[in-house]
């Protein structure tokens, strides 16, 4: 969806529009999951797919008391590290993936969180959006767009995309907008979409950037 021919550089001004009034909204906009460090960033982040940022904050401290390096983790029992981060969901591929990272860390990169995105990529349970929570925001590098669910669906209610793939998403929004709003706007909308724009029930009346939305008002 998209307003009637809306010319490319009118739709960069637009999302621009967007991003700053969201950030206005939103001056409080950030990573919700709790760390300390890159390392626990990875693991929390990895522990967030299909999961709420609330309940894994419940169980990292635990976690990360046990086992606060990769090299702790990476030698932990699977059946323990399961036991712990099992409300978290899917906690047998989870462990998998987080052990797994955490080996690769300590094998690979001399125990230290890369802050590259080829790297990244090569660590178990890492795909672009963690990458992306982790170069943004513990390295402070806008390498891509984080893009999760609200993102995704917010994104598309705006008319900055008409994908739903996330990686095509992704390269829309990176399309848009300057390569130093990337994490800031990612976070905005996460904010912006359990605050106001829900999947079920937008409050429209109330959004900050209503008259910029050709969604406004008809979902």
């Amino acid at each position: 969806m998209a307003f009637p021919r809306e010319s490319a550089r009118a739709k960069r001004e637009r999302a621009a529009a967007i991003t700053q009034r969201l950030c206005e909204a939103y001056p409080e906009a950030k990573c919700a999951l709790v760390h300390e460090d890159p390392f626990q960033l990875l693991v929390a982040t990895i522990l967030s797919a299909q999961c709420t940022d609330v309940r894994v904050n419940m169980t990292t401290p635990a976690l990360f008391k046990r086992y606060p390096t990769p090299r702790d983790l990476a030698a932990a029992r699977p059946q323990d590290v399961q036991e712990m981060i099992k409300p978290t969901g899917f906690f047998n591929n989870k462990t998998r993936s987080i052990q797994g990272a955490a080996q690769t860390i300590e094998l690979e990169f001399n125990g230290r969180v890369p802050d590259t995105m080829p790297e990244l990529l090569t660590l178990p349970g890492v795909a672009r959006k963690t990458a992306n929570v982790v170069l943004g925001t513990a390295y402070g590098k806008n390498e891509g767009v984080v893009v999760d669910t609200h993102v995704g669906r917010i994104a598309k209610r705006l008319g900055l995309t008409k994908e739903t793939d996330p990686i095509k998403v992704e390269k829309d929004l990176m399309a848009l907008l300057p390569r130093e709003e990337w994490t800031i706007f990612a976070y905005t909308v996460i904010f912006h979409g359990r605050l106001c724009c829900s999947a079920i029930k937008p409050q429209c009346g109330r959004c900050p950037v209503n008259e910029m939305c050709p969604s406004a008002f008809k979902v």
